[in-house]
């Protein structure tokens, strides 16, 4: 099986060109706040930008890890039926699509996008 890109045709910039949050954006951010309070989410859920570092193939996912003693933050790519890591962290909203990368997932409105490593920290051990 060939690498193809699981974003192809997504629109989702590089990073180097994507706009990142601004004055522009107030009223959303304020429509955005008003709707995660209403639903009692404001202190479960925020933003962050879409954007591409590196195509993931159909199947793959990123993975992210934490180092607690040193403080560090990793994110790899991983094959999604065989990640033992479980514990989604980063979603991405869809429209007019029935499928993710997740079966889990199958006919929501949301992309899975990362998946958080629990065994190395994240979320933080108690």
């Amino acid at each position: 099986m060939g690498m193809q890109k699981a974003n192809s045709g997504s629109g989702l910039p590089r990073f180097e060109e994507a706009e990142p949050l601004g004055p522009q954006d107030a009223q959303f951010v304020q429509d955005l706040i008003v709707v995660l309070e209403k639903h009692g989410n404001l202190e479960r859920f925020g933003l962050c930008l879409l954007h591409e570092h590196f195509p993931l193939a159909p199947g793959e996912i990123l993975v992210e890890t934490t180092d607690t003693e040193t403080r560090t933050l990793h994110a790899h790519v991983e094959e999604a039926s065989r990640t033992r890591h479980s514990k989604p962290s980063q979603w991405r909203f869809l429209t007019g699509v029935d499928h993710s990368r997740r079966a889990e997932f199958t006919g929501g409105p949301y992309e899975l996008v990362m998946v958080c490593d629990p065994y190395s920290g994240c979320p933080p051990r108690k």
